[in-house]
């Protein structure tokens, strides 16, 4: 079954950085773009970055030109580069993966880790 595994948050200061990763297994990680979700409390979930299957990436107007978005499809891994980070990027920040099967969508989705930026 898909599973996706996050991890890489934590409490960091303003200005700083993170790196997040995302482990992934039960499908063919290659052929799937990956995505970066994130959720701030009391707000619905956005799309931080995506990452096509030939290494195309797109960003949310937010994070453009501070975040980076890469892939190891070596490693089944996903991961998202995270610098000068500033107080309203603290949420929680979701992998994804959307696997269409019989016309139907299927979004997986991990546990999700929890970036906070506070001095």
């Amino acid at each position: 079954q898909v599973q996706l595994v996050e991890s890489g948050g934590g409490l960091v200061q303003p200005g700083g950085s993170l790196r997040l990763s995302c482990a992934a297994s039960g499908f063919t990680f290659r052929s799937y773009d990956m995505n970066w979700y994130r959720q701030a409390p009391g707000k619905e979930r956005e799309l931080v970055a995506i990452i096509t299957i030939s290494g195309g990436r797109n960003y949310a107007e937010s994070v453009k030109g501070r975040f980076t978005i890469s892939r190891d499809n070596a490693k089944n891994t996903v991961y998202l580069q995270m610098n000068n980070l500033k107080p309203e990027d603290t949420a929680v920040y979701y992998c994804n993966v959307v696997i269409w099967r019989s016309s139907r969508r299927n979004d997986y989705w991990g546990q999700g880790t929890q970036v906070t930026v506070s001095s």
